[in-house]
């Protein structure tokens, strides 16, 4: 069993922003020289996410009207009153969804299905600055 390490830089234009991040796994798995194993990507921070998705315009204007309706701006938060940055909802939405995603991978290509791509998801309220860990284990 090997180990390989790579990360993937990210700017977002802040809050709903969903970035494709299917090819760059896809380009670390096919560069990492092994053939298969899992495949784990990890954002730092908590208000960021990374899920799968159909990558289309509809369902990039749909998952963030689904997430304000579980967590909408025009709420109080404690987060609010404990440090004042107004993004209490981007946490409770993060910490819903998880910061983490595993891929299966196999003869040095990603296994999803066909309208199944990797996202990032930014919730904080501004643009941030991400490095995306990915971490291979396979042979």
């Amino acid at each position: 069993m090997s180990v390989y390490h790579d990360s993937i830089n990210i700017v977002s234009k802040g809050e709903n922003d969903i970035i494709d991040i299917t090819k760059d796994i896809q380009k670390i798995v096919s560069n990492s020289g092994l053939k298969e194993g899992l495949c784990v990507v990890f954002v730092p921070g908590s208000t960021a996410t990374l899920s799968t998705m159909e990558y289309e315009d509809g369902l990039k204007h749909d998952v963030p009207n689904a997430l304000e309706k579980i967590a909408p701006k025009n709420q109080e938060y404690q987060h609010h009153l404990t440090w004042h940055d107004n993004n209490g909802r981007s946490h409770v939405k993060a910490t819903l969804i998880g910061p983490s995603l595993t891929i299966p991978f196999q003869n040095r290509s990603i296994l999803h299905g066909t309208w199944q791509q990797l996202v990032f998801i930014e919730l904080d309220t501004q643009s941030r600055r991400r490095t995306l860990i990915v971490q291979l284990v396979g042979e």
